[in-house]
């Protein structure tokens, strides 16, 4: 087996919608630069995901100079968003938190609307201040996180995808499977590890960074939803279920939380301290 090493980086400006995987980023204690600092909301100003609407899978968020970001979907022209200055914020609901963000403004607003074919609007989740508490259960005190579940960072393995794929084709949608790891929308994953191993992880390092590992990530109908078509099927919820079912929880991949900055990279070797 190769030394661990970091396969892959992904960031999704906006939460739900479809990012990028660059080579490098920077890491800030409450998560990757440029990582979910964006959400949707509906008319009630309550967070909208690819949950009820799965299509979101096909927008996709690239973030450009200054943060500003390029919007893409089917069927809709390109647009462009800065990051809005200082203003009024307006308070919207991130699953049970309520949060001050600020408004991106009509054009993302009827941008999304328009694609969503639903009264939507774009926010940004600017000041420190309005960054949310980590469940204190899991984390330090002083912890946030921005518009992410719960957490700053996702890691998955590929070890661990390819076991659940193999436990997939033994099942009865094996036609579903082998599943891409975007299925599960993580911020790092990592290669040359043993299958399941980061269920006992409690600290480890990327490159030059130290991360808390907080608790297992409970997986929801998001992973079922093909990323490329927008289209649900039954895995791997059903499979997880068989296999992997933990309490309440369907388990697949570890919530980080850093425990110091800095730059990690594609290649950056991966140590497991605790």
């Amino acid at each position: 087996m190769p030394n661990p090493a970091l396969q892959a980086i992904h960031l999704y400006p906006v939460k739900s919608i479809a990012g990028s995987g660059p080579g490098e980023a920077n890491v800030e204690p409450w998560g990757l630069a440029g990582d979910r600092r964006w959400m949707v909301v509906d008319a009630g100003s309550k967070l909208l995901t690819q949950r009820p609407q799965p299509k979101m899978a096909l927008a996709h968020a690239e973030e450009l100079a200054a943060g500003a970001l390029r919007l893409t979907a089917p069927g809709m022209p390109p647009l462009t968003v800065e990051v809005p200055g200082p203003g009024e914020t307006i308070a919207v609901e991130h699953f049970r938190d309520k949060i001050e963000a600020v408004s991106a403004g009509p054009a993302a607003a009827e941008w999304f609307g328009e694609y969503l074919g639903i009264e939507a609007e774009l926010v940004y989740l600017d000041a420190p201040e309005m960054r949310r508490p980590i469940d204190p259960q899991y984390s330090e005190p002083g912890d946030t996180v921005t518009f992410a579940d719960g957490y700053p960072l996702l890691l998955t393995t590929t070890s661990s995808l390819d076991a659940l794929n193999s436990l997939i084709a033994q099942g009865d949608h094996a036609d579903e499977g082998p599943l891409p790891m975007n299925r599960f929308r993580p911020n790092v994953v990592v290669d040359g590890t043993a299958p399941w191993a980061e269920d006992d992880w409690r600290r480890v390092r990327i490159g030059e960074v130290v991360f808390q590992v907080a608790k297992p990530s409970a997986r929801c109908v998001v992973t079922t939803t093909d990323q490329h078509t927008a289209e649900r099927g039954k895995e791997p919820l059903r499979t997880l279920g068989r296999h992997r079912r933990f309490g309440d929880g369907l388990l697949f991949g570890q919530n980080l939380i850093p425990r110091g900055s800095g730059t990690i990279r594609v290649g950056d070797p991966f140590e497991i301290l605790d």
